[in-house]
Formats: C-alpha cells, structure tokens, sequence
C-alpha cells in the first residue's frame, strides 16, 4: 500500500485448536500475512476447511491467537499477551444466513445495532442506510417478505450503520441461488465502495472473488500462498496449486525451443519467461479455456468429450489426438454433441508455465 498505512494488518498470525481426540493441538491457520488500505475490499478465497473463517472469527476478537498480531488502526487488537474484546473492535459482521431479526421489519433491523443513539436519530439513520442500498420502500417489510439478495442488502446496511472501521463478511452468498451470486456480489462492491467502507469477505467461490475483491488471498492449509489482484492471481500465479485453483484450465507438456518458444500438441507459445537454460526440457505449461477457439475452417481437430451449458456459451471438454484433454468455451449457438469433431485453435497470449 505505498506509503499509507494499512487500516487492517495481520502479521505472522497462528491459530490452533485442540484435536478431536483431546490429544494435541491442530493447526488451523500458520504464517498468515496480509494487509488492506482504507476502503479497500479483500478476499480470503479457498477450499473448505483451510482456515479462513477462521480467521475472520479472530479478527472479531471470537478466536484467540496463538502467535502474531492483527492490527487495526495502528492499534493491536490480538497478540500473544493481548486480547481486545468483541466489542470494542468496532468491526461489523454479515454472516452466511444474514442472522435478520424474523419479528423486526427491515428498517428496526438496522436501527438495532444503533441503540445508543436517542429514539429518532436512530430511525432516521436507519431510514438513511435503506435508502443508501435501495431498499427505503421496503421500510416496513419483514424478513420473509423480503428476496435473498434484498436480504442481503438489510444485513449488509446493518452492519454498516454503526460506521465500523471495517466489515467481515463470511461467505454472504452462499445462500443464495447460482444464478444471482454474481450480480449480487458486484452490487455489494458498489455499495461498499459508494461509502468508502473497508471490507474482508470470505468464499470458496472464485466467481464471487473476482466480481468483489480488489485483493484476493488465495489460502490453503493454512497459509495465504499469494495475496495479490485478482488480475495477477490470473494472469501471474504465484505457483502450480494457485494457477490450478484460479480459472478452468489444464497442464499438458511441453518442450522449449531455442527461439524461447514452447511447443506443445496444439502449436508453439511464445514464452513469458527466460527459458534459454532449458531448450529442450519439457515443462508444464498450463492452458486455460479461453486459450482454446472454436474454429471450424481450422485443420486441427479435437473431439467434443463433454459440454456443460452456461447460457452464452458451453464449457467443452475436448480430446486431442494424443489422448490429452483441454477445456474450451465455445459460443452457444455452437451446439455440438459428444463424440463430435470439431476445429480449433490456440489463441492464448499469455503463457503461464511451470518448471523444469
């Protein structure tokens, strides 16, 4: 973050828990570093059971520490030799189900958290974050009469409203169908960043990260293995476990050329990296689905294996003549069926490879 101070910053956090058995310690979260500017929105991304809630619970103040330290506002909040109750953390929290009041209506939702503010204040402040995410029409309106994303948006002004000095959010969308997660995670964002809000959510789904976050910590067993842009997760993995956790793609071989090319089954890739030392020494190379193009005029030919739907376009998986399968999206209105040849070309113009 240059020269401006992170509002929030985790240092070298370690967080265990006793084992099933009673014998011994599990280690839940090792070596975790991260920070996030003012206004800045995160994202722990993984796997379930890699420690990210986790950490999300110790930055409430819920989970004790075991080493390190979280800071917030320059102030130390968690540490070996202290602990800063729940409380007095001014952090807001939006959790899985949303946790809304069933016999409070929307606006009293809001105003809950506000209760040391005199009676009239506190509603007109509540009535302020309504409309603030869209929802002052819904004033009066129960939590069962309102949609999961409007839902939401009454958790999310809820916690908003007391002006915390940052917002967890704990995989917000999970409840909600497929098909609106996306839609309602980018509107999240403008939300968030509409009222300069610092936020840090986790999520198992990349999709929701990438539609959110301005960093995304990509996290397993553990640890964060990179924290970075969602742009460099994708484009400049840090290793082999991000680049086959972030976007649909496959590592075939190849083998490096004295132009520092690679080549491979599907043509040669010009390559991002100095692999002079390396010319004929297979390496990995890994093709994502939108380094594959339908081509129909193209002589190379791959057999459609399997298709999923997914509206605009289809995810193909497609065997090539040695056997190897890759993945492509080809526009819907392509609509072939297993078994099928069809042609294709290699248009990838960023090359991320690994080893030898």
């Amino acid at each position: 973050m240059n020269s401006v101070r992170p509002l929030l910053s985790i240092k070298n956090l370690e967080i265990d828990y006793p084992s099933r058995d009673g014998h011994g310690r599990v280690t839940a979260v090792k070596g975790l570093n991260l920070a996030l500017g003012q206004g800045e929105i995160g994202c722990l991304l993984g796997s379930s059971g890699c420690g990210k809630s986790t950490v999300l619970r110790a930055i409430c103040g819920f989970e004790p520490i075991k080493t390190g330290e979280i800071v917030l506002r320059d102030k130390v909040v968690s540490s070996l030799s202290f602990h800063l109750p729940p409380n007095q953390r001014r952090v807001g929290m939006v959790f899985q189900d949303f946790a809304l009041f069933p016999h409070l209506n929307a606006l009293e939702n809001i105003a809950f958290g506000l209760q040391h503010f005199p009676s009239q204040l506190r509603t007109n402040l509540a009535m302020e974050w309504l409309k603030r995410v869209s929802l002052a029409d819904k004033a009066n309106a129960y939590p069962h009469e309102l949609s999961g994303g409007q839902q939401q948006r009454v958790a999310l002004a809820r916690a908003m409203a007391p002006e915390p000095d940052l917002i967890l959010l704990d995989e917000p969308f999970s409840s909600l169908d497929i098909e609106l997660r996306e839609r309602l995670a980018g509107e999240m964002r403008e939300i968030l960043k509409a009222n300069k809000i610092t936020a840090l959510l986790v999520t198992h789904d990349q999709y929701e990260a990438f539609a959110i976050a301005d960093k995304i910590g990509v996290m397993t067993e553990g640890k964060v293995v990179q924290w970075d842009t969602p742009y460099e997760l994708y484009h400049k993995p840090a290793n082999r476990y991000v680049a086959d956790f972030i976007g649909r793609g496959v590592f075939i071989k190849g083998v490096v050329q004295t132009n520092n090319k690679v080549k491979i089954e599907l043509g040669e890739l010009e390559l991002d990296k100095d692999y002079s030392k390396d010319v004929g020494k297979e390496i990995d190379v890994l093709l994502r689905a939108d380094d594959i193009q339908h081509d129909d005029h193209s002589p190379m030919q791959a057999e459609v294996v399997r298709k999923v739907f997914r509206g605009a376009d289809f995810l193909y998986t497609l065997r090539l003549a040695s056997g190897v399968e890759v993945l492509a999206f080809v526009p819907s209105h392509h609509d072939h069926a297993a078994g099928e040849m069809i042609g294709i070309q290699l248009v990838a113009d960023h090359v991320v490879t690994f080893g030898p």
